[in-house]
């Protein structure tokens, strides 16, 4: 998981995450389109796009840190003091399943 504050440290790199064959089309916020372009002269060796998709993969992945764990009733493990730990029975789980499936039909790793 990419924090946003690390994301400086990962554009002074290159990046080699393998992309989607899909577009996104989006229009933004002119404020927005402005730091895009800010960012894009910081940092001349990078595009546009890669801003943009490093800057939403680390949100996507911070939205699905802030999901709050919600204790299920399977039992997940136990901890030191031999108490039970639920299962998550929040959002997360089901957020990562969807993802996980999504992900398998855009790469074509998709079951059948």
């Amino acid at each position: 998981m990419m924090r946003i504050r690390e994301l400086v440290t990962e554009w002074q790199k290159e990046s080699s995450e393998a992309l989607t064959e899909s577009r996104y089309n989006i229009r933004l916020p002119i404020h927005d389109a402005a730091k895009i372009e800010a960012l894009a002269e910081l940092f001349p060796g990078r595009t546009r796009e890669q801003f943009i998709t490093e800057l939403l993969g680390a949100a996507l992945d911070e939205l699905e840190a802030s999901f709050a764990y919600q204790p299920g009733n399977d039992v997940a493990g136990y901890d030191e003091m031999g108490d039970p730990m639920y299962a998550d029975a929040g959002l997360t789980p089901y957020f990562q399943e969807l993802a996980k499936k999504h992900a398998e039909r855009l790469s074509g790793k998709e079951k059948t």
